[in-house]
């Protein structure tokens, strides 16, 4: 009997040892599940959910960093920047000039680099995140920051005035660069990337110009003329949404959904100006209006003399690749009259801009801007009141075909650029902007570019009929520099030099 009871207390001893130890575990289970549930819901909480939950016992310490920080990069970076500089010297100045000699303002006949070395000081990374990751591709967004020792010296040249060189000095660059991986099933396994600077936060590119061996002073102007240029290559060619797409290892791909594509048209309307600063010591100032969403696509208003209340009330049309983070730049100057167009610069009265987001598609819109000496607020010494503008807005969405219709025309537009500046009859492409090409048009009105054909714009309610080259021959003999003697009354690109010539305004 002993034996057999001594069994039984044996077998239920040891089934309610492990009863005990399984209800044990669940336990413990139970409440590192309930753990995990909790660390996760904290994990999804922001700043400010924290300390509404600890009220002033909140530890300030806490942080929420949106980059990874890599500390390792930079270091072999730092080993690899020599060579890394010398290299990418090369590929800057052979891209980066070209785009100087487009974009130089007419007031300078040639800015090319006369030294350019990245120097020893290699940039820092100060983060890293991955945006998004879809279907074939990966978004990553690196914070790059460069307080380097580079020697950068432009060779400038105006008329009557001889070569200057001009150092960028103390240059300081301070970016998010978005980077977009296209990936493929084939080694190695990218097929492109698409490089691109984020509009927000802007980047900042800060340098002081000195001249080496002369004076500021003998270009007037100079220092604007290349912060304005530098400005307008970094948004018109780099900063998102406009992105440099680089097809890579060798396998054959198409890029072209990568690429910029027109997205819609701005249908924007001139309207008026009221109490405008006067610039003029006799008289007042002859005020007209800028508008663009790039800068290669400016268009103006005609030119009202001797008003500071004027009226135009002229409408233009706009392409507009991104509704999300373009805007719309209006800038009013005042007219300037004199005998030699290549020292005469026309004065900004006042500037603004419109973020293209606050518009709902096919809903009109009116709207007065308040008028600012600059739109960079830290460089406004001046901070009296400059009046304001007047505008009327209407955003359209493009269909499939409109949008392909769109991207012809502005291709074309270039190309005819292109071949006008190789023809001699403008010095670069900003020069097309006063109007000596007629072709920039009334924004979307896109002007056809056939030679001698005046090529419509399209029957699809792009815009106005383009008038083509067919009046080339009114002036492709004749040599049009700086700024226009006449006021017409016709809206044609900035600075216009014929009267018929450039692509007219929607009546």
């Amino acid at each position: 009997m002993g034996l057999i009871s001594g069994i039984l207390m044996g077998l239920i001893f040891g089934i309610s040892l492990m009863a005990g130890w399984r209800h044990m575990m669940r336990y413990r289970s139970t409440k590192r599940i309930a753990k995990a549930a909790d660390i996760k819901v904290l994990g999804a909480l922001n700043r400010d959910d924290l300390k509404k939950i600890c009220g002033d016992n909140y530890p300030e310490w806490i942080s929420f960093p949106v980059y990874e920080q890599v500390k390792w990069l930079n270091k072999q970076l730092s080993k690899l920047w020599p060579s890394i500089a010398e290299a990418a010297s090369a590929v800057i100045k052979e891209s980066v000039e070209p785009l100087l000699e487009e974009y130089r303002p007419p007031g300078i006949t040639s800015l090319k680099f006369s030294k350019l070395s990245l120097g020893t000081v290699a940039p820092k990374i100060e983060g890293i995140r991955v945006q998004s990751l879809k279907k074939g591709q990966i978004t990553m967004d690196i914070d790059f920051r460069w307080g380097g020792d580079p020697s950068i010296i432009l060779g400038v040249e105006a008329a009557l005035v001889a070569s200057i060189p001009i150092q960028l000095k103390d240059l300081q660059v301070f970016t998010v660069i978005r980077v977009i991986f296209q990936l493929a099933e084939e080694i190695p396994c990218i097929s492109a990337v698409v490089v691109a600077l984020l509009s927000e936060p802007k980047p900042r590119i800060d340098y002081t110009l000195k001249a080496v061996g002369g004076s500021l002073t003998a270009i007037p102007g100079i220092s604007d003329m290349i912060d304005d240029t530098v400005n307008t290559i970094v948004t018109d060619t780099l900063q998102w949404p406009h992105r440099i797409v680089v097809p890579i290892g060798g396998i054959p791909v198409d890029t072209s959904e990568l690429e910029l594509k027109p997205e819609g048209k701005l249908t924007v309307t001139v309207v008026k100006a009221n109490d405008l600063k006067n610039m003029e010591m006799i008289g007042k100032s002859d005020p007209y209006v800028v508008v663009h969403i790039r800068p290669l696509f400016k268009v103006k208003t005609k030119v009202i003399d001797n008003n500071l209340n004027p009226v135009w009330n002229q409408t233009f049309e706009l392409i507009a690749e991104d509704r999300e983070t373009q805007a719309l730049t209006v800038e009013v100057l005042n007219h300037f009259l004199c005998f030699d167009q290549d020292i005469g610069q026309d004065k900004r009265l006042g500037i603004a801009k419109f973020r293209l987001i606050e518009l709902e598609p096919e809903i009109p819109k009116e709207v007065t801007l308040s008028l600012l000496a600059s739109l960079d607020t830290l460089k406004v010494k001046d901070k009296k009141d400059r009046g304001n503008c007047t505008i009327k807005l209407l955003y359209h969405k493009f269909s499939k075909e409109e949008q392909l219709i769109a991207l012809e025309e502005e291709k074309r537009i270039l190309e005819e650029r292109k071949r006008l500046k190789e023809a001699g009859v403008i010095g670069s492409t900003m020069d097309a902007l006063d109007g000596a090409a007629s072709l920039v048009g009334s924004g979307v009105g896109l002007v056809g570019s056939g030679v001698g054909a005046g090529v419509g714009i399209v029957g699809s309610g792009l815009g106005a009929v383009g008038s083509g080259l067919s009046k080339a021959g009114k002036f492709m003999g004749r040599t049009f520099t700086g700024h226009s003697n006449k006021r017409s009354g016709s809206s044609t690109p900035v600075n216009s030099i014929q009267e018929n010539g450039g692509a007219k305004p929607l009546q």
